[in-house]
């Protein structure tokens, strides 16, 4: 049976990110995205709410968060949707959902205010390799086939 685990999600921080250790020396940073979801009570109304969700990012990617991110600025998350549960010393049952972050980047670029200093800080808009050129002289760079039955496919 096939299967697919993949959540992308973009929301603001509810808090400062801290970087912490484990005691293997390896970074790991924990922390929650509001995500605007809008729903109707009926069909003249639409009214919207937040859900917040645990994120925990590894190594980089918890060192990157820590380094750029605060408290309110949107990021972009990518990743699993992990369950996991664990019993405490009193004998009770926990459980957690999360989403563990594969690809982490800005929403903003820098002149709307994301991360001051941060490299590519407008990866993720949509003008952020410029718009390409091209050249009107005929010399594109591609051979000209005459006829479909010299492909190769």
């Amino acid at each position: 049976m096939a299967s697919f685990n993949k959540a992308i999600l973009i929301g603001n921080l509810t808090a400062d990110p801290e970087l912490r250790q484990t005691s293997n020396s390896i970074s790991v940073c924990r922390f929650t995205i509001a995500v605007n979801r809008r729903f109707s009570k009926n069909s003249d109304q639409n009214q919207q709410t937040a859900d917040f969700i645990n994120v925990v990012a590894w190594r980089e990617r918890a060192e990157f968060v820590t380094r750029y991110f605060k408290k309110g600025r949107p990021i972009l998350v990518c990743g699993q949707i992990q369950s996991r549960s664990w019993t405490d010393p009193q004998g009770g049952k926990h459980y957690a959902t999360e989403v563990v972050a594969d690809e982490l980047s800005f929403v903003e670029n820098k002149a709307d205010g994301s991360a001051p200093g941060a490299p590519g800080a407008g990866a993720a808009s949509g003008d952020a390799y410029g718009t390409p050129a091209y050249s009107s002289n005929g010399n594109s760079g591609f051979e000209e086939i005459p006829n479909d039955e010299q492909l190769p496919f």
